[in-house]
């Protein structure tokens, strides 16, 4: 539990979207335009293209529809990358004390810098100078007594900004929020809460443990009950490592045409996709590669602004690395059969809880119906098994050749 006589040192610092906003950076003619990164699938928009309606994982297409006026670029890993190192530099000319959630947020205990830079509202509006000063890049940042409510805060300060909660008030501030802004109510279980009459985070505080369990379970009604209380002991995490989930086949020598290396990836993904959501985690990294009859290795990544257990984003990602890597400059085109390709695989990485995508804010209506539809698929093959229900273009396929593969701790089945 929080303590009442502890300060407010917990800092999360959030870049405002940041692919959208490297881009804007690096090219004055994008500024003050609505922008969209990413064609087939949006991996970041700017707030002009939010405004339209435009949001992260949603289809090219329809975020073109939305925004017509849209000038739509493609992804820049390496600039990101740079600006994402650049960026937790200035974090630890602050404090070594920092724990990264992703590419662009992060969480810092300034707990024993305040004597260095003064009390943590300064802090963060000096680490807020110094990014933008420095990088060029818009930074907002959350304060207060614990991880969960710096988070709330943060978002609550976009684009631009900064909210110190005063430890006197964190009842205040929390409890007129949407019951959204709890870490694990996702769509299904934003339903039930509404369904029940609870629609912001006081109408949870002020319902009872027992009836909150008993339609929710005693653990997700546990945690939800502490955090509307703001109840959350976790301290930052210096020493926080990424974990990875994967899985690959072996193909054999045979000659496959593009289409038929597609699908393979697609059933892995589709797969791999499913066991993050049983072991109850979220990814923000994709990883696509494979391997040639020379034992020639090749990989594409890429990072997604916002980690995410959703099928259609984590498989079209993958689609899109695959044809990078056959179309790419070193890549063998169409061709890629011919080379005796005998092992395609995939990884997800930065794994995390799911209550990472909670943290984004996201609009209540945002990612519902696919977050249904997976969950609908994965209770349909839980009860009648995986051949159950699937998708048309896998509909005789042959199966392959499991490879290999080292089991994490993340694979075992639970206790």
């Amino acid at each position: 539990m929080t303590s009442p006589a502890r300060d407010a040192t917990i800092l999360h610092a959030d870049l405002d979207a940041f692919y959208a906003s490297v881009e804007q950076r690096d090219n004055p003619r994008l500024r003050g335009r609505p922008v969209i990164v990413g064609g087939g699938v949006v991996l970041a928009c700017s707030y002009e293209a939010k405004r339209c309606g435009v949001r992260s994982a949603m289809n090219g297409g329809q975020a073109r529809l939305l925004c017509p006026n849209a000038i739509v670029v493609e992804p820049r890993m390496e600039a990101y990358s740079e600006a994402s190192e650049a960026v937790f530099e200035r974090f630890r000319d602050f404090t070594p004390f920092v724990e990264p959630i992703s590419v662009d947020e992060a969480f810092l205990d300034v707990s024993g810098a305040e004597h260095l830079f003064g009390p943590a509202p300064e802090i963060a509006a000096q680490l807020r100078t110094r990014v933008l000063v420095d990088v060029g890049l818009p930074l907002s940042v959350g304060v207060a007594r614990t991880k969960f409510l710096a988070k709330v805060a943060s978002a609550q300060a976009k684009p631009d900004g900064i909210l110190h909660v005063d430890p006197g008030k964190e009842l205040e501030f929390l409890h007129p929020l949407p019951v959204e802004v709890l870490w694990g109510v996702g769509p299904v279980t934003a339903t039930k809460l509404h369904d029940h009459g609870v629609d912001t985070v006081g109408d949870l505080a002020r319902s009872g443990r027992a009836d909150l369990q008993g339609y929710l379970g005693p653990h997700a009604g546990r945690h939800l009950r502490d955090l509307a209380h703001n109840l959350d002991p976790r301290r930052v995490d210096s020493a926080r490592r990424d974990r990875s989930m994967g899985a690959q086949r072996a193909l054999g020598n045979r000659v496959r045409t593009r289409e038929e290396l597609r699908r393979e990836v697609l059933a892995l993904a589709e797969k791999v996709a499913a066991r993050l959501r049983k072991a109850e985690r979220v990814a923000r990294t994709v990883t696509v590669r494979y391997r040639t009859q020379e034992m020639k290795h090749e990989s594409r990544s890429r990072t997604l602004i916002e980690p995410t257990q959703q099928t259609g984003l984590l498989t079209a990602t993958a689609d899109d690395l695959l044809l990078e890597l056959i179309d790419g400059p070193h890549g063998p085109g169409g061709a890629l059969g011919r080379k005796g390709c005998t092992l395609v695989g995939i990884t997800f990485s930065g794994l995390g809880r799911p209550d990472a995508i909670q943290l984004a804010m996201r609009f209540p209506e945002e990612g519902r119906a696919t977050d249904v539809l997976d969950q609908m698929v994965d209770d349909i093959r839980g009860r009648w098994g995986k051949a159950a229900v699937g998708r048309a273009s896998l509909v005789g396929r042959e199966e392959g050749v499991p490879a290999l593969q080292r089991r994490t701790a993340l694979d075992a089945p639970a206790s």
